[in-house]
């Protein structure tokens, strides 16, 4: 007998973004608290959706800007994914994750999207994400981006 199988597709239509700014010597990374349908008061970081003509990397800085109001930003990629399962649409959602470094100076204003916002300690950040995964992605940006100087093959978007 014949069965028949179904994949659950994989779905690239957005981007995630980890900010990090030194604060007192010390990174911090800034996690947002979202405002909307499906996420609402869950604490994050940066993330939204690639429009038609942009590549991921300027997907990000979009989103930075208009979720914070930042626009200088070292920007790197992970060669992480932000993912998760949508039992509602039946997909799975994957996201490059990019890191960007902020100058001490740049001050966040938030859209709508946020209600509020934190600058955390990695560890303080761990402990306060909603969305499981989020916790492994800070740690893994922790030890290759905080701990140690990211490889300069990584960089985006510079002129």
């Amino acid at each position: 007998m014949s069965q028949t199988i179904f994949e659950v597709p994989i779905s690239c239509r957005g981007i995630a973004a980890i900010l990090l700014k030194k604060i007192e010597g010390r990174y911090h990374v800034l996690l947002v608290k979202r405002t909307s349908k499906i996420l609402d008061g869950a604490w994050c970081y940066i993330g939204g959706s690639i429009e038609q003509g942009e590549k991921a990397w300027e997907a990000a800085l979009r989103e930075i800007k208009e979720e914070t109001g930042i626009n200088e930003v070292m920007l790197y990629s992970s060669n992480r994914f932000d993912q998760f399962y949508s039992p509602q649409e039946e997909y799975i959602y994957m996201a490059p994750l990019f890191v960007g470094y902020v100058d001490s100076r740049q001050q966040v204003i938030l859209n709508h999207e946020h209600s509020a916002y934190k600058w955390l300690t990695v560890e303080e950040a761990i402990e306060t994400v909603t969305l499981p995964g989020n916790d492994e992605n800070l740690a893994f940006i922790d030890k290759h981006f905080i701990r140690r100087t990211p490889a300069p093959f990584l960089r985006v978007g510079k002129g």
